[in-house]
């Protein structure tokens, strides 16, 4: 490395240890022609994430943007931000799961949409309105029968009592 006092490229590694962040490490040097010591870090070079959109163009994965949209879906409903970023916790791993660490924006979405049905309809219905990109209200409304129609089956953790006579 070259020593930013005298310019001479050679030195010796005096101490190296973790950095404080636990992201670098940091070493300590000393010129091996004027004696002095400074030091240096040394950081992964990280491979950003990326999302694949539907036509195809690649854009950096931004955790923020998601945590945003699902913040205006779930505006004024009884749902945490920590549910919330559990959500995006979720479609992050997926990304860092995938081998080439990217996932098509469907996939997000619909990772996304499972768990909003399971967590809030009404959210559901309005993160859905705005991903599912609805040709006309006669789409839309479709969408919303499927989801009063699923919500009117029997759940399986429910068990019916029957009634003594």
């Amino acid at each position: 490395m070259r020593c930013p006092f005298c310019g001479h490229i050679e030195d010796k590694v005096v101490d190296s240890r973790e950095a404080k962040d636990g992201d670098s490490i940091r070493r300590r040097r000393e010129c091996l022609e004027c004696g002095r010591r400074f030091t240096s870090y040394e950081r992964i070079d990280e491979i950003p994430y990326m999302a694949v959109k539907k036509d195809g163009k690649r854009e950096t994965f931004e955790r923020g943007k998601i945590l945003s949209g699902l913040l205006r879906a779930c505006e004024k409903r009884p749902i945490s931000v920590s549910q919330l970023e559990s959500i995006v916790d979720e479609v992050e791993k997926n990304v860092q799961d995938s081998l080439d660490r990217e996932l098509a924006t469907t996939e997000i979405g619909k990772i996304i949409m499972r768990r909003l049905k399971a967590l809030d309809k009404v959210a559901y219905v309005r993160f859905a309105s705005v991903y599912l990109e609805f040709e006309d209200v006669s789409a839309f409304m479709t969408e919303l029968k499927d989801l009063v129609s699923s919500r009117g089956r029997p759940q399986p953790t429910a068990a019916k009592k029957k009634k003594k006579k």
